[in-house]
């Protein structure tokens, strides 16, 4: 048996999230089906994060184990294949070590949050970005930002239904420019918080909009409580850029 690390495309809009649930599809049951079709087992396909309903991915990590002989350009290419039509792409395929595991020996993670920062409406990036009409200021967004830089008591970004067994994290880096009409939200860290990164992108917007300062948000911080952060920004602006593995 062979362990294949496979890195993923995939658009999130259709899904209920990156996890097999019964209310509805998921990213890690289209994979499991289009492994199924290729080689007739029944696999776990297990992912480095699990992304919620709507979140993108630019490169999702996963592994499965395959009983069958065959190379990563055929495991590549067959599930692409039997992925059609579903918006979800392997790019790349790599035989690994049995020990390697998507989730637990990753060492960090990266994520990318876009607004559309104009008066217009979101037309091609529909489903994409979080459309903010109002002017940002792109430059006090990222002092801001810097605050939360660390490794801190994030009860104020969390969610109420997280799992996590402890709020405590390490931000690596939060840093938030402006390019063109967008505005760029870019976080690392070995693991987040459930909603982290939108709650952090929910504040961040106060604070271009000119209602908050850094200060408010160490305010917020040192408050360890989610009633006191800015909303939780949309999925769809959230995306998962890459996994580090050392």
């Amino acid at each position: 048996m062979q362990r294949w690390k496979i890195t993923i495309e995939y658009d999130g809009g259709p899904f209920v999230g990156w996890q097999r649930q019964t209310n509805g599809p998921s990213v890690q049951a289209a994979l499991e089906d289009a492994a199924f079709a290729f080689c007739g087992e029944r696999l776990l396909v297990q992912g480095a994060g699990r992304t919620d309903t709507g979140v993108h991915a630019l490169a999702q990590v996963a592994h499965l184990d395959i009983e069958r002989e065959t190379d990563a350009k055929t495991v590549r290419d067959a599930l692409n294949h039997h992925l059609k039509p579903d918006p979800v792409a392997v790019l790349e395929a790599e035989a690994v070590p049995q020990d390697f595991h998507a989730r637990f020996s990753a060492t960090g993670r990266s994520y990318l949050y876009r607004i559309l920062n104009r008066r217009a409406p979101a037309v091609l990036d529909h489903g994409r970005v979080w459309a903010v009409p109002k002017e940002l200021d792109a430059t006090a967004m990222h002092e801001a930002a810097q605050v939360l830089v660390g490794r801190h008591d994030f009860t104020s970004f969390r969610a109420s239904e997280c799992q996590a067994d402890s709020p405590v994290r390490t931000l690596d880096r939060l840093d938030v420019s402006r390019r063109g009409e967008e505005i760029h939200i870019v976080a690392e860290a070995r693991s987040f918080l459930h909603h982290q990164i939108r709650n952090f992108a929910g504040t961040l917007e106060r604070v271009g909009r000119g209602r908050w300062t850094a200060g408010d948000v160490a305010d917020v911080l040192a408050a360890r409580d989610r009633a006191a952060a800015g909303p939780t920004a949309p999925p769809q602006g959230l995306y998962l850029t890459g996994v580090r593995y050392d």
